[in-house]
């Protein structure tokens, strides 16, 4: 047994040790280490949108554009090459620096009065502020989500991806032919995976088409489809239990070695 020497072993062993007292009961210990893991989670997702988002693509292009504006080509020139940008921001590419500053400032306005709601008399300016944001994210994130989780589940329940590359029919006569040449469970699988997944799509959708009373053969899909569901969540609460514990898997791993060197 060899205990770390490293301080910040020590201090991510302790907090380990501060969030697992939750199962004895709610602490101050386990408080502790909550609040501090949102505090660096939120320092530390604000130093990399700091420099990863608003210096590259909000203040180097808006320095460009305004030292593009007040300089003489040549003087312009220098002050690229002192700086070390090496090509003009793809905003300037596309647009005039007049163009490009509007452009830059416009958004950055927009956020910065989502910081009047912390102003009692002009806090309703905020709403401006949102609702664009809103919009915005609406519109990105509808045809996003229609394209993933609708017209790509469609093309999953038709067609599926060859190893070689090509596309070819979910239900394949083919992969049945293989399996009468060749019977055995890899075949087998190959044989009946098609078919079943068209089964289990339709069975499922059946159960959530109320128009019509489940009776006879809509009732009959409709129970299929409801064991699919089943499946469906019985495999999905797994895969999420099965992470958690390859978390919990991960932190003993490092308490007993990196920690207390009990393990090797």
């Amino acid at each position: 047994m060899e205990l770390a020497t490293d301080i910040w072993v020590w201090v991510a062993a302790i907090l380990t040790l501060f969030v697992y007292s939750f199962l004895i009961k709610d602490n101050p210990l386990y408080k502790f280490a909550e609040h501090a893991m949102g505090g660096l989670g939120v320092g530390y997702w604000t130093a990399v949108l700091f420099y990863n988002v608003i210096i590259p693509d909000f203040w180097e292009p808006l320095t460009i554009a305004i030292r593009k504006l007040s300089m003489t080509p040549q003087n312009f020139d220098a002050f690229m090459a002192r700086e070390g940008f090496s090509q003009m921001p793809q905003i300037m590419q596309d647009f005039s620096p007049g163009v490009s500053i509007l452009l830059l400032l416009l958004p950055a306005i927009i956020g910065l009065l989502l910081f009047t709601r912390y102003i009692p008399k002009i806090a309703w300016i905020s709403r401006f502020s949102l609702a664009f944001y809103l919009g915005a994210a609406s519109g990105i994130a509808i045809p996003n989500t229609f394209q993933t989780r609708i017209l790509e589940q469609l093309r999953g329940t038709i067609v599926q991806d060859a190893p070689d590359g090509s596309v070819v029919p979910l239900f394949s006569f083919d992969a049945w032919r293989d399996f009468f040449a060749a019977p055995g469970i890899e075949t087998f699988f190959d044989a009946i995976s098609g078919p079943l997944l068209i089964l289990g799509v339709v069975c499922t959708l059946s159960y959530f088409f109320f128009s019509k009373e489940h009776k006879g053969i809509l009732g009959g899909m409709a129970r299929i489809g409801i064991w699919f569901l089943m499946i469906g969540f019985g495999a999905s609460f797994g895969y999420t239990v099965m992470g958690r514990v390859s978390l919990l898997i991960g932190r003993v791993q490092f308490l007993l070695t990196d920690w207390l060197g009990v393990a090797g």
